[in-house]
Order: C-alpha cells, then sequence, then structure tokens
C-alpha cells in the first residue's frame, strides 16, 4: 500500500502544532527540517468551444490514394514506330501514312516461318533500293488469336514484332529511311510502309 502524500493544508497544522508543544528530551538533536511543500499542479483550461473535437462524416474510400495509371512494360510495334522521329520529308509522310502514296513494290511474308522471312525480306528490300524505288510494302500479316504453348511467352504475331527489328538492323539500315505501319487501305497493322533511301 503506497503512502499518500501530505496535502499544503495538514504540513501547515503541523508546523502550528509542533510550536505549541515542549520537547520531551532538550538535549536531543533537533528533527531536520520537513521538505518543502509541493509545487502545485497546472490546472488544464477547459478546451475553447470552437476547438472541441467535431466528428466528420465517414464515407468509404474518402481518404483512398487515386489508382495509378497502367503503366505498360513494352509499348507496341506500332506505337513505338509512331512515336519514332521522321527522317523523311514530312509532306511526303503525311501523303504515305495516310494512305495517298502507292507503294512501287509489296512482298507478302504472311504464313512464313522466321528462317525463311529474313532472307527473303533482305533480297527483296535490296533489289527494290538497287532499282531505284523509293516505298514498298511489306506484309506481315497480324498474327494467331491463340497464344503458342510452351513456358515462354510468345508475341502474337512474330513477323510483325520481328520485320521492324530486321529493317533497323545492317545490311538494311543502310537503304531504309522511315518505317510505319501501313493504312486500312493497304493492310493496316498487319502490313509496314518501308520508305528507301535515293539510290547513289
Amino acid at each position: 500500500m503506497t503512502r499518500r502524500k501530505l496535502t499544503s493544508g495538514e504540513i501547515e497544522l503541523w508546523h502550528r502544532v509542533a510550536k505549541q508543544t515542549e520537547r520531551l528530551h532538550p538535549e536531543a538533536r533537533p528533527s531536520p527540517a520537513t521538505n518543502p511543500l509541493p509545487k502545485p499542479k497546472p490546472k488544464k483550461s477547459p478546451p475553447v468551444p470552437s476547438e472541441r473535437f467535431k466528428p466528420e462524416m465517414f464515407e468509404l474510400g474518402a481518404h483512398a490514394k487515386p489508382k495509378s495509371a497502367r503503366h505498360d512494360l513494352k509499348p507496341t510495334v506500332a506505337s513505338s514506330l509512331r512515336a519514332a522521329p521522321v527522317q523523311m520529308d514530312g509532306k511526303a509522310y503525311r501523303k504515305m501514312t495516310r494512305g495517298k502514296l502507292k507503294p512501287e513494290g509489296k512482298l507478302d511474308l504472311h504464313g512464313m516461318r522466321v528462317d525463311s522471312a529474313h532472307p527473303a525480306l533482305v533480297r527483296f528490300v535490296m533489289s527494290a533500293h538497287a532499282s531505284g524505288k523509293r516505298l514498298v510494302l511489306v506484309i506481315t500479316g497480324k498474327g494467331k488469336d491463340r497464344d503458342e504453348p510452351g513456358p515462354m511467352p510468345v508475341p502474337r504475331g512474330v513477323l510483325r514484332h520481328q520485320v521492324p527489328q530486321w529493317l533497323s538492323l545492317p545490311p538494311l539500315a543502310n537503304v531504309v529511311l522511315q518505317v510505319t505501319p501501313a493504312h486500312v487501305s493497304h493492310g493496316g497493322g498487319g502490313a509496314y510502309y518501308v520508305y528507301l533511301r535515293r539510290h547513289r
């Protein structure tokens, strides 16, 4: 059981009583001075009515963070080609993307395997450049609707993804000026316009 502390009134009463009493043994040493009065505790003032807590109406999801925009780790081939800087004449580029320029040659890779499509593309583009053609059309097809079975995911339309990459590598990179998805009238997402450099 803890001992309670004396109040200031009790300590003052004790001092008054002690002054009026006589010592039984005057030769004894006087008792040590009593502890000083405890400091009064500050009283908390009641809050001002305007500062009092006012509960807000709770609404589910009111403070939730907005959903972050979906990030595509790899952009589509068509969007990356459209975002590429225009290397050719701007007026000719706009006419080409609107389907107003007629291709001077056409290569259909639709249904071919990768190992036979790549050499066919190289032969076609190099011979078109050698003969002085400027705009040719390469048809790849859009690819199968179903996924290929296997542990690694295969993108839909392997040739559609490979052809722009092949065109950006030597020896084709030396003769190709611009690659862009074809207009709907020339095959849309399953074909590419290949604009060639001038033959020197």
